[in-house]
């Protein structure tokens, strides 16, 4: 990000790092913890079972029990709302939009603090059903109940309980309005639009506001808000105590660039719209999701999925997303003002997290047994998640920063195509129009940006077909191996402390990105490119 930051310096006004929208999910897993049966073909829940012998329910009479349950939850969630005379809404139709819905009831009441309205649908949702002598999982319509509310700390936001058994929960509010309350608290002076900030009076200190979220109690601030959705929870659970497990369903982590002149950012976008389009090929979009493709790199013919690369036009402008397994990356401007003009330079959406390492005792194990280990959806793990999407954010800020360089191709790649010494012994240079082509469009495949490669991983791409046996092995390994060093060598990549994995580097994007697009560049598109200069 610093290269992007320093090539455009004299344009930038400020820079701000952190979460954006945040999506929690609590549940009670003493409750969900169950058991398949072959004969049910069904999930028993045995930890309904077990709530129902405390509290010395017969299975025959769970659906009258979590009935009545239920409406005591329901008449103890609505009691403030009512007795504030706030708006409780049914909807009917699940196309409504109720956040929208929500604000509008907000700016009608002239509400800037507090509670909102309520909002209650019907949603399919995880519960229980009694099947013969169990208690058995299943999917069903359940009533579920929306809180929206401006908090004092989190600023607007919302908290979703499901009504009937085993009321899971779910919370999303957003980092940006979490930040505007305590830029009020502290009097920092800012400009906000939508979620972003065109203008801050002092970026630094919102930066180190910013920064307060991760050493946020987490599991507090989300207890408070089951508290409130549910106030008949101790009384329900008070011969089978349990408590919520929260996960971070999904994050997203934003860079904020914000440029003083909106002219000069509207020049800029279509130059990264078309460098973010041009730097991946289809065949690299494909791997993404891990799909297979071609041994002469061409697309399968029975491919008819949508590729993971894909260009956005927006009321704002264009939005450029590079999407893997479940995660994604992508910039877009968001906001024009005569206060400030807003890049989002990089938003790293994490959704499946499994992909990442975290350095981390085993869950009930030993606390000094540190390994890395992989993430947790847990908010033990969210300082970590948050790590991984700055590295990110970073990468993809550096790659762009390439954009329109005045180094031409030949002085990038000057230094790396001649031999260096490299711990005590000659190098050879890289040859990245010839033998060395392979390599390099492996290392900057799209699977990669965030995580990182093995040598195996490398293996899989230079070699057509699995190894036949140990010995073949062993060589190839070898030969990867060696492969690694030229590119640490050359400072194309970078060991990852304490892992197998190594990462490009930020000189070495810049130079990936101008070999790659060279070589895929056709003689048509360089006219193209000449006749629009």
């Amino acid at each position: 990000m610093q290269q992007f930051n320093a090539k455009y310096q004299d344009q930038i006004s400020g820079v701000l790092n952190g979460f954006d929208r945040l999506v929690f999910r609590g549940s009670l897993r003493r409750l969900n913890y169950g058991q398949w049966d072959q004969g049910l073909s069904a999930m028993v829940a045995r930890g309904m079972e077990a709530y129902l012998w405390q509290n010395q329910i017969l299975f025959k009479d769970y659906a009258e029990y979590v009935k009545g349950a239920s409406e005591r939850l329901k008449r103890a969630s609505l009691q403030p709302f009512e007795e504030q005379q706030l708006p409780v809404v049914f909807l009917q139709s699940a196309s409504v939009d109720k956040e929208e819905l929500a604000r509008r009831m907000a700016v009608e009441k002239k509400i800037g603090n507090g509670l909102v309205c309520a909002i209650s649908a019907l949603e399919p949702s995880p519960t229980f059903e009694h099947r013969g002598t169990h208690i058995i999982r299943r999917q069903r319509p359940c009533h579920v109940l929306y809180q929206y509310q401006i908090h004092a700390e989190v600023g607007w936001m919302y908290a979703r309980i499901q009504t009937w058994f085993p009321f899971n929960i779910q919370v999303g509010l957003n980092g940006r309005e979490w930040l505007a309350r305590q830029m009020d608290r502290q009097g920092l002076k800012y400009r906000q639009q939508g979620n972003c900030f065109v203008w801050i009076e002092d970026y630094g200190q919102a930066q180190e506001l910013m920064n307060q979220q991760l050493k946020l109690d987490w599991a507090e601030l989300l207890n408070g808000f089951a508290r409130q959705l549910n106030p008949v929870h101790e009384s329900l659970f008070e011969r089978y105590p349990t408590s919520y497990y929260w996960t971070c369903y999904q994050s997203e982590w934003a860079t904020d660039i914000v440029f003083r002149e909106g002219a000069f950012l509207k020049r800029l976008m279509p130059l990264l719209v078309r460098h973010g389009l041009l730097s991946y090929s289809s065949a690299d979009v494909m791997r993404y999701f891990g799909r297979k493709v071609n041994q002469s790199g061409a697309i399968p013919a029975n491919f008819h999925g949508t590729l993971e690369t894909d260009l956005k036009r927006r009321p704002e402008g264009e939005r450029v997303k590079y999407r893997m397994n479940g995660n994604s990356a992508k910039f877009y401007d968001k906001a024009y003002s005569r206060w400030g003009n807003v890049l989002r330079g990089a938003e790293t959406t994490l959704n499946t997290v499994a992909d990442f390492r975290v350095y981390r005792a085993k869950e009930g194990g030993p606390e000094e047994d540190l390994r890395w280990r992989r993430m947790r959806k847990g908010i033990a793990d969210l300082h970590r998640r948050a790590e991984v999407s700055q590295k990110a954010n970073e990468r993809l800020l550096n790659a762009l920063a390439s954009v329109d360089d005045s180094r031409s191709v030949e002085e990038l790649t000057a230094e790396i195509q001649k031999h260096t010494i490299w711990g005590g012994r000659r190098v050879r240079g890289l040859r990245p129009w010839a033998e060395d082509k392979e390599l390099l469009a492996a290392i900057n495949h799209g699977e990669f940006l965030i995580n990182g490669f093995r040598n195996r991983d490398i293996q899989k791409l230079l070699y057509a077909a699995e190894a036949e046996s140990p010995v073949e092995r062993r060589r190839r390994s070898g030969a990867i191996s060696r492969k690694l060093r030229l590119l640490r060598a050359h400072g194309m990549a970078q060991k990852v402390p304490r892992t197998h994995r190594y990462q490009v580097t930020e000189a070495g994007r810049a130079i990936l990105i101008a070999v790659l697009i060279t070589a895929r560049t056709t003689v048509h598109q360089l006219n193209q490119l000449c006749q629009a200069a």
